[in-house]
């Protein structure tokens, strides 16, 4: 048996007479003339040495072999379309631009590895990276058009999707005198200054968990820059309580530790459900997915 002679016009021609049970429809769906088809399956069945079909009055029924064969066929099909639409994927990524909207951490730790994944494959595309503090922030750029998509916190709406990447922890940032154990306790936060973000999501959900654990416990600092409350903690002004992330780079002479309670932010990426987006940015979120260097090195 010669298989270079089969043509993938015969293949169609087998899988569209058993989808619709008969030569003339076949040939309808396929927008060529039944002679056409009944050709193609009859070179087909002379080529392999075997019946395909069952001709009679009512159509074309599958012969036992003839399932087994259309169910190869189909999968080559399927297997030529995924080969044209990585062939148009690849053409769309000959260029363009991939416009993101992020938070200040997630840009400096995440960032990097994905657009380094990306322009491994797809060194054309263009990235750019505009830095936001706050979720609200995210989302209008997001509705007025001004980013394709939003790597930071990920948020809800009927008019957003999200895909999850990983959770980033809070921990507790002191100086070494303060403490020798690598897990705080409530006592400990009842004894020192707290410092928060000024931030409304961050903020707002430290405030809550404080409040769940000690409805006494508040923020004596609410500092708008991860830097800055990095700094008033390495002067001894109290506790600073943020993302891990956040805290990155964490100076030598700054401790962290475990909170006495879990408290996360999801992290991921978030785009407009209607939009049509460019074939740079489904690469982006492939290469977003693909990186596995998101986690950081839990507090001890």
């Amino acid at each position: 048996m010669n298989l270079t002679k089969l043509k993938l016009s015969q293949l169609r021609s087998l899988v569209a007479v058993a989808d619709s049970g008969n030569f003339s429809e076949a040939a309808l769906d396929l927008e060529v003339t039944q002679s056409t088809v009944s050709h193609a399956i009859a070179t087909l069945e002379e080529e392999l040495g075997v019946v395909l079909l069952q001709r009679g009055r009512h159509g074309a029924k599958l012969t036992p072999v003839g399932e087994r064969v259309t169910a190869h066929a189909r999968q080559m099909l399927q297997l030529l379309e995924e080969i044209a639409t990585e062939a148009e994927h690849a053409k769309g990524l000959q260029g363009g631009t991939v416009r993101i909207a992020s938070f200040r951490s997630v840009a400096t730790h995440v960032l990097p590895s994905a657009i380094s994944r990306l322009h491994s494959l797809y060194p054309n595309v263009t990235i750019s990276i505009l830095e936001m503090d706050e979720v609200h922030e995210l989302q209008r750029a997001l509705l007025q058009g001004q980013v394709d998509v939003c790597v930071a916190e990920t948020f809800c709406g009927e008019e957003f999707e999200s895909i999850h990447i990983f959770d980033d922890e809070y921990v507790a940032l002191l100086p070494p005198s303060k403490l020798r154990s690598a897990q705080l306790t409530l006592e400990d936060l009842q004894r020192y200054p707290l410092i928060t973000s000024s931030h409304n999501s961050c903020g707002s959900r430290i405030h809550l968990q404080l409040q769940q654990l000690d409805g006494s416990l508040e923020a004596a600092y609410r500092i708008r820059h991860d830097s800055s409350m990095v700094g008033m903690v390495r002067q001894g002004l109290g506790i600073a309580i943020l993302p891990r992330l956040a805290a990155e780079p964490v100076p030598e002479d700054v401790r962290i530790c475990a909170l006495p309670f879990a408290i996360h932010r999801p992290i991921g990426a978030t785009f407009l459900k209607a939009a049509l987006h460019t074939p740079a940015v489904y690469a982006f979120l492939d290469a977003l997915q693909g990186t596995g260097a998101f986690g950081v090195a839990k507090a001890v």
